[in-house]
């Protein structure tokens, strides 16, 4: 009879699979992105630069070993007419985000444009990959945000959006829970681009430490985790489920 150890490890082992990670090109969806690679999976990352080498100097950023394509999922049109290189997909992950700080979010181009990447974009991904996922009997995960759970009083777009997931979330796994296991993160305080106006900032930073129980930012390791575990066998009976990973944030 196998440990529970022995049996972990071979529940995440992905050799033979191929995974997407939309926004894989850094921050948190890179932290996946090598999480997969490192777990056997085939990883195809999708950014909005023109090639891989743009990200060298992006802070914890690393594409080795990872399929780069360039491709804003925001662009529906685009995304729609994509003919992707891999003919099998086990699971797709979203990890897509943007916000737009300095109060632009209550301007209407701005809002549209954060909602588009953060709700949208995700949407059409699912129903991009829809088929392939159903034939692979794979799996989806959505990265949000604690956002969805309380108010972000300079960011009307980014709330709404990261809330958005949430139910979009609970909806498609109830909808699609035959053929395709659907869940969602919530990340909470993360040290990456997206947060760099608190990180470098040292009293938002100290004040934004402060509500962390865990005494710490998170990190894109931090994420990859869960993701690793909602894409596996571990997580078959979980649909529609949107998991806290906040250092005890919002508790």
């Amino acid at each position: 009879m196998s440990s529970p150890r022995e049996t972990l490890v071979n529940e995440l082992d992905f050799s033979g699979r191929t995974v997407l990670v939309v926004g894989g090109s850094s921050g948190i969806g890179n932290g996946v992105a090598r999480a997969f690679r490192a777990h056997g999976a085939t990883t195809y990352v999708w950014g909005t630069r023109a090639a891989a080498e743009d990200y060298r100097s992006e802070e914890g950023s690393d594409l080795t070993g990872l399929h780069y394509e360039q491709m804003d999922a925001s662009d529906f049109g685009r995304l729609e007419a994509y003919t992707p290189p891999f003919e099998r997909l086990d699971t797709l992950v979203t990890a897509q985000g943007t916000v737009a700080y300095g109060r632009q979010e209550f301007g209407m181009e701005a809002f549209r444009r954060v909602v588009d990447v953060n709700l949208n974009s995700v949407m059409a991904c699912c129903l991009k990959f829809e088929k392939m996922l159903e034939s692979a009997g794979g799996s989806i995960v959505i990265f949000g945000s604690i956002a969805g759970f309380h108010s972000t009083k300079g960011n009307p777009a980014y709330a709404a959006s990261k809330t958005g997931v949430v139910g979009l979330t609970r909806t498609l796994g109830e909808a699609w829970a035959k053929r395709i296991r659907v869940n969602s993160i919530a990340p909470g305080f993360v040290q990456t681009k997206l947060t760099a106006v608190t990180s470098t900032h040292p009293e938002r930073l100290a004040a934004a430490l402060s509500k962390i129980p865990v005494g710490r930012a998170g990190t894109p390791a931090d994420m990859a985790g869960p993701a690793l575990f909602l894409a596996s066998d571990l997580a078959r009976y979980i649909v529609g489920q949107t998991i806290l990973v906040d250092g005890g944030r919002l508790l």
